[in-house]
């Protein structure tokens, strides 16, 4: 017998006698996540019920991508490149069989989303502020050192929760988050292990559990709440998916928020204008600039201070301007660059496997050839 087959069925075999492990029948028969995974998950939509159009500039893809940056574009498969200046689309194209109306995966792009809803809710009266307990919501966080969580902890990704991020190994939670379906499960025997609020570390547990704050705190779920309060007032054209552990179960909320490139940049457009959207604020100025200061009192697992990280937001000082962004595993970005009033849009299938002073290397090149359409 074929040793990868015998493999397979080893592991069937385990999975099925362990209840525990049900889900990697399903992370091995996908094996690789993909742009379109909604399309394997159960979904709740987020409404999109107010649809306003995105003016046109004048200038509209008169400046092309320059030549230099085609190759490594589509080495890298990109699917949607858009660039909004001035609330207009000045630039957009897309690869692939790919439109501006095609639905994909934002992957941890959604932890920006999920940020954005903390802020809402703090506005709404229904969270007190980023320093409340995370125990004034679950029970589970008021035993021991589990009682000195906070929401800031979260969102900071200094939370010390005993979490182990990884995307290659079969038995990893964020694996088990990934393809399962019992987030409840995973997130709720998380216990503090390592003092909150000192080391950085970038856990999906720390989103998941900012969504189950938001759910236990507005009685509506995330993607209920984000239509209410982001998708409907935003203008989107078309409804988004947020893809569940289960059938009526819970938003896979570090990730997994499914739209397209045009939608995706209303997010950037409200965070430039400070919260404001066409004249009605969706949140606070205020959460926003907190949101986008790194947290340099914090170190991280190197020891350097993390003056590239807020609320769930990168943020790099590139060029002269202060950038900040959402990005997800493969590549999807939202940047902002407040000093050009510009958006930019990046979708695609692969992001560089290459690192260049904590960022992936590939930022740079979206960023240079915004810059050269938009000057």
């Amino acid at each position: 017998m074929n040793h990868k087959i015998l493999y397979f069925l080893i592991i069937l075999i385990f999975a099925f006698t362990f209840n525990s492990c049900i889900y990697i029948p399903r992370a091995l028969i996908y094996q690789k996540v993909g742009i379109e995974d909604y399309r394997i998950f159960n979904n709740r939509t987020i409404i999109a019920n107010n649809y306003q159009q995105w003016k046109i500039s004048k200038n509209y893809n008169k400046k092309q991508i320059p030549a230099k940056y085609i190759k490594n574009f589509e080495e890298i498969e990109t699917i949607a490149y858009l660039i909004i200046q001035d609330d207009s689309i000045k630039f957009e194209k897309y690869w692939d069989g790919y439109n501006d109306s095609s639905i994909t995966n934002s992957f941890s792009a959604a932890k920006s989303i999920i940020s954005l809803l903390i802020g809402i809710a703090i506005d709404d009266g229904y969270i007190k502020s980023v320093n409340q307990k995370v125990g004034d919501f679950f029970p589970e966080f008021n035993v021991g050192d589990n009682t000195k969580l906070t929401i800031k902890h979260l969102l900071t990704m200094s939370s010390g929760l005993n979490w182990k991020e990884g995307y290659s190994s079969l038995f990893s939670p964020t694996t088990q988050a990934y393809y399962g379906s019992n987030l409840n499960k995973l997130i709720f025997n998380l216990k503090v292990t390592e003092e909150p609020g000192l080391i950085y570390k970038y856990l999906s547990c720390n989103t998941q559990l900012l969504a189950f704050i938001v759910e236990k705190a507005t009685k509506m779920s995330i993607s209920e709440y984000a239509s209410k309060k982001l998708w409907i007032p935003l203008g989107a054209k078309h409804n988004a998916y947020w893809s569940l552990d289960k059938k009526n179960g819970m938003e896979k909320a570090y990730c997994c928020f499914n739209s397209n490139a045009q939608d995706f940049a209303r997010i950037g457009k409200l965070c430039l204008n400070g919260g404001i959207w066409n004249g009605e604020k969706i949140i606070s100025k205020e959460y926003l600039d907190e949101s986008f200061n790194p947290v340099i009192y914090l170190k991280d697992e190197e020891g350097s201070a993390v003056d590239y990280y807020g609320y769930q937001w990168w943020m790099v000082n590139y060029k002269g301007y202060k950038i900040n962004y959402a990005r997800g595993l493969l590549g999807q970005y939202i940047f902002m660059i407040p000093e050009k009033n510009t958006v930019i849009v990046r979708l695609g299938k692969k992001r560089s496997k290459d690192m260049i002073n904590k960022f992936p290397a590939d930022i740079y090149m979206w960023i240079d050839a915004a810059l050269e359409i938009i000057n």
